[in-house]
Parts: C-alpha cells; sequence; structure tokens
C-alpha cells in the first residue's frame, strides 16, 4: 500500500525550530519522520510519497533513503508542488500521476503504533481535518463535492511539535508497546518497566543486551535460591522478579525501536527456558539442604516436565508459524484453541495457558517464596510442567495430525 507525507512548508518549519530540529527529532531513538514511515510499514504500507511545498534539503531525503530502517521500502518518492494543501482537491489533481487509486495518508508529525493504523477504515468521503492518519482514494480527495463530516474514527497517538511534545510521544509509545493478548499480569509488569524503557531506547543498549541481562540475573537468582535458608531464597524471589521485568522490557525496547527480529524471540525464548531450569534447579538443591533427599525426585520431576514442555511448544512453534515470525506462536495458538471451544479439553488449556507465562509465574515465585512455601511451589511445578506437555501433546495430535509441515502456518496465515 502507498503511504502518503507532506511536509510543511518552509514558513512554519521555520517556526518549528527549522526543517531539521523538526523533522528529524529523536523520539525514542528514531528520527521522527523516518518513524512515520516505519510505522506505516508495520502496518502494511510498501510505498512512500513525500509531497514537500519547498524545495526538500539533501539532509533530509539522505536521512530516510538511508536509514536502515526503510530499507525494505518498494519505493520512496519525492515531489515539489508549491502551495499543496491537503483540503484542496486541485492539489491532488496536480499529483494524481503519483498517486495510488488506495492509499494511508500520514501526517508527519503523529507519532502511533502499527496498531492505531492496521485498524483504519478505509474512508469514502473527504475529510475536513488532515491532522489524523486516514486510509483513503484517490477519488476521493480528487473530488470537488463540498466535504462531509467524517464518522467517528479513533486515532490513537500523539502531536510532535516541540522537544516536550516529543517526550509525551514517548510516553505514550512506551506506555502502548505491549501486545494485544497481554492479560493484567503482563500489564502491571509493563508499567513497572515503562521508565526504564524510555530511558534506554537513547542508549546503545540493544534488546538482547537486555535479554542476556536478565540471564545473568537468573543464574544469580538460582545460586540465592540454593543456599537453602529463608533470607537467600527471598533474595533469589526477588532476583527471578527482576529477570522476569528484565523479559518485559527486552520486547518493548525492540517493538519501540523497530527491532525486533526472529533471532531475538528466538534469543529470548531460549533465555526464558533456561531461566525456568535454573530456577528449579536452585529451588531442589537448595530444599535439599533444607529437608533431605525426598526434594531431588521432585526437583528431577520438575525438571523433566519442563524440558519435555519445551521441546512439546518449541515443535509446535515450528509447526505453527513462520520461520521469520516465530513471535505469532502465541496469538495463533490461542485462535486454535478458541475454534476449539467445543472441546473440554481445549476450554481448559485456554484458560491455564496463561500461567506458563513467564510474566506470570513470577509473581507466583514471589509469593509462595514470602510464606515460606518453596515446597509447595516445586510439587506444583512437578505437577504443572508435566500436564503442560501432555497437554501439548494432545493438542499437537489434535490440531496438526495428517498434516504436512507447515500446512498449518499457511492456513492460519491465509485466515489472518
Amino acid at each position: 500500500m502507498q503511504m502518503i507525507i507532506a511536509i510543511p512548508c518552509k514558513e512554519e518549519l521555520e517556526r518549528l525550530g527549522g526543517a531539521k530540529e523538526a523533522l528529524l527529532r529523536d523520539v525514542s531513538g528514531v528520527p521522527l519522520l523516518v518513524r512515520i514511515i516505519a510505522t506505516g510499514m508495520r502496518a502494511g504500507g510498501d510505498q512512500v510519497l513525500v509531497i514537500h511545498r519547498d524545495e526538500i534539503s539533501s539532509e533530509i531525503e539522505g536521512a530516510l533513503r538511508k536509514s536502515k530502517f526503510l530499507s525494505k521500502l518498494e519505493m520512496l518518492d519525492f515531489v515539489q508542488v508549491p502551495g499543496f494543501e491537503p483540503a484542496s482537491p486541485l492539489s491532488w489533481q496536480m499529483v494524481s500521476a503519483f498517486v495510488e487509486d488506495e492509499f494511508l495518508w500520514l501526517p508527519w508529525n503523529w507519532v502511533t503504533n502499527k496498531h492505531g493504523l492496521s485498524n483504519l477504515k478505509l474512508v469514502h468521503v473527504r475529510p475536513q481535518s488532515w491532522n489524523h492518519p486516514l486510509r483513503l482514494t484517490r477519488y476521493t480527495v480528487s473530488s470537488f463535492q463540498q466535504p462531509k463530516q467524517l464518522p467517528h474514527i479513533v486515532s490513537e497517538g500523539s502531536v510532535v511539535t516541540s522537544h516536550n511534545s516529543a517526550k509525551a510521544a514517548e510516553r505514550w509509545l512506551v506506555a502502548h508497546s505491549g501486545k494485544p493478548l497481554d492479560g493484567i499480569y503482563s500489564r502491571f509488569n509493563r508499567w513497572l518497566c515503562r521508565p526504564f524503557v524510555r530511558v534506554l531506547a537513547h542508549t546503545p543498549v540493544t534488546p538482547n543486551m537486555v535479554t542476556f541481562a536478565g540471564l545473568l540475573v537468573a543464574i544469580v537468582s538460582a545460586y540465592s535460591f540454593a543456599q537453602g535458608n529463608y533470607l537467600a531464597s527471598l533474595v533469589g524471589a526477588l532476583l527471578f522478579f527482576l529477570s522476569g521485568l528484565l523479559d518485559e522490557v527486552d520486547g518493548m525496547l525492540a517493538r519501540v525501536r523497530f527491532s525486533d527480529s526472529a533471532f531475538g524471540t528466538w534469543f529470548e525464548g531460549s533465555v526464558d527456558n533456561l531461566t525456568y531450569l535454573l530456577l528449579f534447579v536452585g529451588i531442589t538443591v537448595g530444599l535439599y539442604r533444607q529437608r533431605g533427599a525426598q526434594e531431588v525426585l521432585l526437583g528431577e520431576l520438575a525438571l523433566f516436565g519442563t524440558i519435555l514442555s519445551i521441546a512439546m511448544i518449541s515443535w509446535q512453534r515450528k509447526r505453527l508459524t513462520h520461520a521469520k515470525r516465530p513471535n505469532e506462536y502465541c496469538a495463533k495458538m490461542y485462535r486454535l484453541l478458541e475454534g476449539d471451544r467445543a472441546n473440554r479439553i481445549s476450554q481448559i488449556g485456554r484458560q491455564l495457558e496463561f500461567l506458563i507465562k513467564k510474566g506470570v509465574f513470577i509473581h507466583y515465585v514471589v509469593l509462595f517464596t514470602a510464606l515460606g512455601l518453596l515446597p509447595v511451589l516445586l510439587r506444583l511445578a512437578a505437577f504443572a510442567s508435566n500436564v503442560t506437555w501432555i497437554l501439548s501433546l494432545y493438542f499437537s495430535y489434535r490440531f496438526f495430525r495428517r498434516r504436512e509441515p507447515g500446512a498449518a502456518a499457511v492456513e492460519l496465515s491465509k485466515a489472518a
């Protein structure tokens, strides 16, 4: 889909501090105009037409053409139209040769996320206001009919015209950097992480560095649990909670800075799995020191179930998603379970699915540790981890039997 952006006139840019300051202002580590276009790409845009009233500087054009975030654009065109006004049909007729039948109008300073754009409906009336993103047609904007009042359109985002408004936009971006399937636990965790993400967005720290830091914290957490006393275990629980928060930070940072990748998803998932194993080893060693050898068997059962669960979920992810989009696994698995609600086991699996998320589990680790119930936690983990892989095996048989590898991914991709 084509994206169209109109650059303000020279006088307006001067009032905003100059073209470079206004158009390339840093917003969470990404120049403003680059962010506008990159967000449109996430919503399905692959071509850009930049309309400028005055001659555009080579610095601005070069910033767009050389940006790594825009490297996958199929087309990036610039056209100069003195006196261009988006509300004027005559202005649109002057550029009609460059405009596709359907396009996405992106205000040059409106910061939003891909959900704020992909949810837009096609508008068949010429709008009176051009301050918000719109999905339009060439016929609509070129028509000389009197503009009609647009139906109520929810357009989430934040306008950027100054340093303070850029900070407000950063707060909006970070606050909306979660996932549609986030539950109350994840939303609380992300709320705690917001200040750190805003700071890290302006540093060279990458999401993978944050993921690795979470692994180091989990190692220290396991060591603390292994000491076998209440105070050390409580410290271990708090450190495990911190590792879970870092797991939230890396994803939020990746989405805010457009640095999410298939490798990052794989690396994050691998570290999550390893932190579970480290946790159960640490708890088992600590309880062995406190209570004796009977705890070792429970620890082995928890590790056995966790390893099999990891293997089953990894296999399901490979069957259910494209290699370049492993992050779609949870949404697609939830969709399968929702579509199979007539099956009692699928109903149970859908309700229990959230419990295996690290963002949920970290809260219960702290709670059980603070209450002195680590033996109970280990027994529950031994039971739940083995139920998880058994359910995963059942769902694999139910959803993927008699299908060629990748068939489910293709089928769900078409449905999406």
